[in-house]
């Protein structure tokens, strides 16, 4: 009874070690060259359909439009700072 089964065939993760040099012998991932412990479908999605998404604060988005109202509320308290100057 020494028959191989079609998951004992499937291609095997690429992978090396750093200490033996010897490759993994995962199953690689459909489609992909390694298997899931040596990154194969890694990440997450974007935004909402992640499961950790909480509220949106620290989006790309958000972080660049308080980026953008900080840089002009100083350009306005300097010119305004230049203009009480010009009156005094």
């Amino acid at each position: 009874m020494n028959s191989t089964l079609p998951m004992h065939m499937s291609p095997r993760c690429s992978a090396r070690s750093k200490r033996t040099g010897e490759r993994c012998r995962a199953p690689a991932v459909t489609s992909w060259p390694v298997c899931r412990f040596h990154g194969a479908g890694g990440g997450g999605p974007k935004g909402r359909r992640n499961g950790n998404y909480k509220h949106g604060l620290f989006t790309k988005e958000a972080v660049q439009m308080r980026r953008q109202v900080s840089a002009l509320l100083q350009a306005s308290h300097k010119s305004l700072a230049g203009l009480s100057d010009e009156r005094d």
